[in-house]
């Protein structure tokens, strides 16, 4: 089992397994969260404290809903607004303890212009 949560501790995630890669994107919210990004399908984590201390934005096709903690701010994952068990989630990293996440390679993905990844 792997872990993250919010600054507060009011959102609380677990994931199956550790990521084998993080992502860092540009496009403007994620540059915005200063996020760090591992991805999972939706069967593969668990949340808690969503109801009672989460907040989703939504905007631009409205197909992905970013979750932050209403109590201490920290943006803590996004998803698809589609909730099927294959559907995928990203877990911001940063939300994750360093020593959990050191060694695990980093990609930097180009979501400001050419939807590529840099390297």
């Amino acid at each position: 089992m792997f872990t993250a949560s919010c600054h507060c501790g009011a959102i609380n995630i677990e994931m199956d397994e550790k990521p084998e890669s993080l992502t860092r994107c540009t496009c403007s919210i994620c540059h915005r969260l200063g996020a760090q990004w591992a991805y999972y399908t939706r069967r593969q984590v668990r949340v808690s404290g969503l109801a009672r201390s989460g907040s989703a934005y939504l905007w631009g096709d409205k197909s992905i809903e970013f979750y932050h903690c209403k109590n201490c701010g920290c943006a803590t994952h996004y998803e698809s607004v589609e909730k099927n068990n294959d559907s995928r989630i990203a877990v911001n990293t940063r939300m994750m303890r360093p020593e959990d996440i050191a060694g695990i390679p980093l990609r930097t993905f180009d979501g400001a212009d050419t939807w590529e990844f840099l390297e």
